[in-house]
């Protein structure tokens, strides 16, 4: 009778937390249909082994910390973006989403055999350690990398300014693992950059998709126009080793090169669906724009260099994106924890998804990092469709795997960033030269316009 009785006030406490999940959601009235048809024999057998972990098993364990792994087993069994977040997590997740926090600078996602990097954050230390994209974390200090789910990794590896971790790494172009040692810091991300590649042409740099960045963009474009002694002749747009993040970011960023047309749309299984719209107003009056992608472009993104390449805005040059082509929403739960759940893929505006296939650019230019007396840049092959349970591509298309760079950075004023940029990296100076070729044929055809 005490067993019956315990066993149902754990399937109460489940019940609770998923009409408390469902609530905070607050989804369409036939998807809460369906929830309320929920087979009660399926929690009925959760309640059931919740009992017989709370009273056999060797260790004792709280009711929090058992719902908690249940939660964020569940959520991993999904697919590799949705996540559990407890409440350090969720905390954690806010503090970077307004781009201020304390770890090492590396965008992670599940993999086999333990946690891939998509793209280490500029000026970070993970960035001046050289990590790069593509790089499989085996070893976090003692903890073997493939036993710890993405909140586990996560929390590890942040901690106190000025502490310090060792990252056993596998890196395809080596024989053996590499130990790096990094010392933890306040990571302040400055998303955007930007500087003159030569008079009247502008080289803009979005490491991320975070808050404000379409108005620091904005800002930096009216900055160079200064610099410039009036507008500008061209642009190249950088968005390689970008990893994404905020969807709206990333419709107004769209927006700053659009006059008119459809910039993105999301489609879910239930709910409304969503399309954003540019406005009138282009920030650079219509000038001539390269974007360069690669293999770390992911998301967000995406989202830009499909919007501009399907309304011909743009050319895309570089290398195959990450494919990232699915949404999730933050849903917070009463207690304080959260969870982050994919609930739509994104289209572009001619109805492209690119789950799993990413953006093919337009000029497709094989980065070769040029370093006097050493080799070039390693490539690395992993994106999305290489994760472990990622989703299919909503249009039935297979994907194809290609290879990856990261683009080689260093800690110098952005004018001497660029000198040594222009001299090393292979895709800027084909943009650059693209960029201009354009910028001639424009003035030729307003010419003859003209006459």
């Amino acid at each position: 009778m005490r067993l019956n009785k315990t066993r149902w006030t754990l399937l109460a406490a489940t019940l609770i937390v998923a009409v408390t999940a469902v609530v905070a959601w607050s989804p369409s009235l036939s998807y809460q249909e369906a929830t309320a048809a929920t087979d009660f024999k399926q929690l009925d057998k959760f309640a059931q082994v919740l009992s017989a972990v709370k009273r056999i098993y060797v260790k004792e364990k709280s009711d929090e910390e058992l719902i908690d792994g249940a939660l964020s087993g569940m959520l991993a069994s999904l697919d590799p973006h949705s996540t559990y977040m407890n409440k350090e997590m969720f905390k954690q997740m806010q503090v970077e989403t307004n781009g201020r926090f304390g770890g090492l600078g590396i965008e992670i996602s599940h993999a086999e055999g333990g946690i891939r990097i998509i793209s280490p954050i500029e000026d970070t230390p993970a960035w001046r350690a050289g990590i790069k994209a593509g790089d499989l974390i085996i070893k976090i200090d003692d903890a073997l990398a493939r036993d710890l789910t993405l909140p586990e990794a996560v929390s590890i590896m942040r901690g106190e300014p000025g502490t310090s971790i060792t990252l056993t790494i596998f890196r395809e172009t080596e024989t053996r693992p590499l130990e790096i040692k990094l010392v933890r810091a306040i990571i302040k991300v400055k998303s955007v950059k930007g500087g003159m590649l030569s008079p009247g042409y502008a080289w803009l740099r979005l490491s991320q998709f975070r808050l404000n960045a379409a108005d620091e963009l904005k800002k930096q474009i009216a900055d160079l126009e200064k610099e410039n002694g009036g507008p500008l002749e061209g642009v190249v747009f950088d968005l390689r080793n970008n990893p994404g993040g905020l969807l709206d970011q990333a419709a107004a960023v769209s927006d700053l090169f659009l006059e008119s047309g459809d910039i993105v749309s999301t489609k879910s299984r239930v709910g409304k669906n969503t399309i954003f719209s540019a406005e009138a107003g282009d920030a650079i009056h219509g000038k001539p724009l390269i974007v360069l992608i690669n293999r770390g472009s992911a998301s967000a993104s995406e989202i830009v260099s499909g919007a501009l390449q399907d309304n011909q805005r743009a050319v895309i040059m570089g290398e195959k994106s990450f494919g990232k082509g699915s949404v999730q929403r933050i849903i917070p739960l009463p207690d304080g924890t959260a969870i982050k759940l994919t609930t739509s893929l994104y289209y572009t505006p001619n109805g492209r998804s690119i789950q799993a296939t990413g953006i093919v650019p337009d000029v497709k230019v094989v980065q070769q990092i040029i370093k006097a007396g050493k080799d070039k840049e390693p490539s690395f092959n992993i994106s999305e469709r290489d994760h472990k349970g990622h989703l299919e591509n909503a249009n039935g298309k297979k994907a194809v795997k290609k290879s990856m760079s990261k683009v080689s950075e260093s800690t110098n004023t952005v004018t001497e960033l660029l000198k040594k940029r222009l001299k090393m990296d292979t895709q800027l100076q084909r943009a650059f030269d693209v960029l201009k070729a354009m910028h001639v044929l424009d003035a030729r055809q307003n010419k003859q316009g003209g006459a």
